[in-house]
């Protein structure tokens, strides 16, 4: 469980009066001429979210992390086209309200969104959850139908047609989180050599092409009290693919203590297997949509791979001065157990 806002960080603070004036210009309609202060959402370990006040509203400001980014990563202008539209047809998406795409505003260009309430679940439960087995349950269930539900979307309803190359999407993913791994790496790890090269030759057949959200796990989604989902977070990889990548992220995420990656997702936290299986989530999942699960082991290892490869960009940024957040020295050891658990998965261990 998140905090909800803290005071900006020293080093990801920015010029508030330009900001404010740049607000006031520009969505005049929702903060009029008030006076607008800032604060910071902690959470999250990439991209910066702030939040700013203008007397009963509130609107969200996301914005790329400091220094170089990884290619197309940390897009917000993928991520404000996304949710200017998808909202639409799916609830849970929050509304972008506005793109600014001049770096001199707020340090990089940004979006400005709705400002949902709720829980952001990462490390405990919220007290409502602590001794309600029931309600985690339903939560798990939630988050579940939460993915069907936008894999059942029609891209073609809301402008989204166009929106990423399904086309060879899995092989373009295994070749582009390989190289993102090379240039990020800041050790030599043979697990990740094993598993890149596993997922370039057991590339099953194309599955349904869907909108992806493809970063889906419960910290990105924000909860009620009663279980149920409010919203679902960071869009800026969101594109049109193969639906199992975003089934496989979430498995890869699911805190398993019979899972080599417990130390990362499970010890630190909430547990979700006791409450729902991994193999029910797949079940699950396939009676909702209807698309044949049987490759999901293969994006399960994709997925891990990739949070590898992620976990060592922003470890890459630390070591090389690019932020002073003491967060990510612990970032170190993860890669090589995420890489072991990918090779399990794919069965090359």
């Amino acid at each position: 469980m998140a905090r909800d806002t803290s005071p900006i960080r020293a080093d990801e603070r920015f010029d508030e009066a330009k900001v404010a004036a740049y607000l006031r210009t520009h969505l005049h309609e929702l903060v009029g001429d008030r006076p607008i202060v800032f604060d910071q959402f902690p959470g999250g370990a990439a991209n910066l979210t702030y939040r700013a006040v203008a007397g009963s509203t509130e609107l969200v400001l996301r914005r790329a992390p400091h220094g170089p980014v990884a290619e197309r990563g940390h897009d917000m202008e993928r991520e404000h086209r996304v949710l200017s539209r998808l909202w639409n047809a799916y609830p849970k998406a929050p509304r972008s309200y506005h793109f600014c795409a001049d770096p001199e505003v707020l340090g990089k260009p940004f979006f400005v969104m709705e400002r949902r309430r709720g829980w952001v679940i990462r490390e405990q439960w919220p007290p409502v959850y602590t001794d309600d087995d029931r309600l985690k349950r339903k939560l798990a269930g939630a988050l579940v139908d939460a993915l069907s539900e936008l894999h059942l979307v029609d891209p073609t309803e809301i402008g989204l047609e166009d929106l990423g190359r399904p086309d060879g999407f899995v092989e373009r993913q295994v070749a582009g989180w390989t190289r993102r791994w090379h240039a990020a790496r800041t050790r030599a790890v043979t697990a990740m050599d094993a598993a890149s090269a596993a997922l370039a030759s057991k590339a099953p057949r194309p599955g349904p092409t869907t909108i992806l959200h493809n970063d889906y796990k419960l910290d990105n989604t924000m909860v009620d009290d009663e279980g149920a989902l409010v919203a679902v977070f960071d869009w800026d990889m969101a594109t049109r693919g193969d639906a199992l990548v975003d089934l496989g992220t979430l498995l890869a995420y699911w805190p398993d203590p019979a899972s080599p990656t417990f130390p990362i997702f499970g010890e630190q936290a909430v547990m979700l297997a006791p409450h729902m299986a991994k193999d029910e989530v797949v079940d699950r999942y396939s009676s909702v949509t209807g698309f044949d699960v049987s490759e999901v082991g293969y994006f399960e290892g994709l997925a891990l791979f990739r949070i590898a490869v992620i976990v060592e960009q922003i470890y890459y940024r630390y070591v090389n001065g690019q932020t002073t957040d003491e967060r990510f020295a612990r970032f170190q050891p993860l890669v090589p157990i995420l890489a072991e658990a990918a090779c399990d998965v794919l069965g090359v261990c």
